[in-house]
């Protein structure tokens, strides 16, 4: 089977205290917490179900300063106009910040969280109905249609729409947010300080993963990681992911 989209992760000064501000942007609990590593994912019934669909927001402790904006941002869903309103106020009053980033007039909030990252808070969209609190996965490219072909095969999301400045990909079931790829001609600056982690099923093989990859057009990235259990990559644009151990 491929590997599927598991998890994003953020570079952090402070993970607990950014984890906290991304609890309070989802309403999703923290369900794992150490000096090093917090992750922040939907909230679960008595039954270990989760109650919304999402994937796992990880954040990580790295000195790295942040040196431009991210090629990859979440989108905050709102399912009314008074809702979003609510939101931006409710993430202003924990540490978010207006953000300028040339959007001139649009119908969305764009802020930075209290380490600078970028965010959306998206006005209301049918679009998004079967998503929870995170609409979208947002991942600048200079072509989305190219590289929306190697990541509907990195992450098991097929295709849902495509355009000259667009592609839209979301998991088979439809639930959950989307990963979206937008035309932006900002050249890759730095290492991407928000990144997205895929992993394949139990019964795979990382080796085997990472090799199939490979051969899509992902290339080796060395990010000071050593010896991991995870194999970092890097897309055909340059945007650094990991590649996890199987698991369920």
């Amino acid at each position: 089977m491929p590997t599927r989209l598991y998890s994003v992760v953020f570079d952090a000064a402070d993970p607990s205290a950014v984890a906290r501000f991304w609890a309070t942007a989802t309403g999703w609990p923290i369900t794992y917490e150490q000096p090093e590593e917090v992750v922040v994912e939907p909230p679960e019934d008595d039954t270990g179900t989760p109650t919304e669909p999402g994937v796992p927001l990880v954040f990580v402790s790295v000195d790295d300063p942040k040196l431009s904006k991210n090629r990859v941002h979440i989108d905050l869903n709102s399912r009314s106009v008074d809702e979003q309103r609510e939101i931006v106020e409710r993430l202003l009053a924990h540490g978010a910040e207006p953000a300028d980033i040339g959007q001139a007039d649009v119908p969305w909030v764009v802020l930075a969280d209290p380490e600078g990252n970028e965010l959306c808070v998206l006005d209301p969209r049918d679009g998004y109905a079967q998503a929870g609190a995170v609409a979208a996965i947002v991942l600048d490219t200079p072509d989305p249609s190219a590289l929306a072909s190697f990541w509907s095969e990195v992450a098991g999301w097929p295709i849902v729409g495509r355009g000259d400045d667009y592609a839209s990909l979301a998991r088979p079931d439809g639930q959950g947010p989307q990963l979206e790829l937008i035309r932006v001609e900002d050249p890759k600056v730095a290492k991407n300080r928000v990144h997205i982690d895929v992993a394949p099923y139990a019964a795979d093989d990382q080796a085997a993963d990472v090799s199939r990859i490979r051969g899509l057009g992902a290339s080796p990235a060395d990010v000071g990681q050593g010896e991991q259990t995870w194999v970092v990559l890097a897309d055909p644009d340059g945007n650094e992911f990991c590649v996890l151990r199987p698991r369920d």
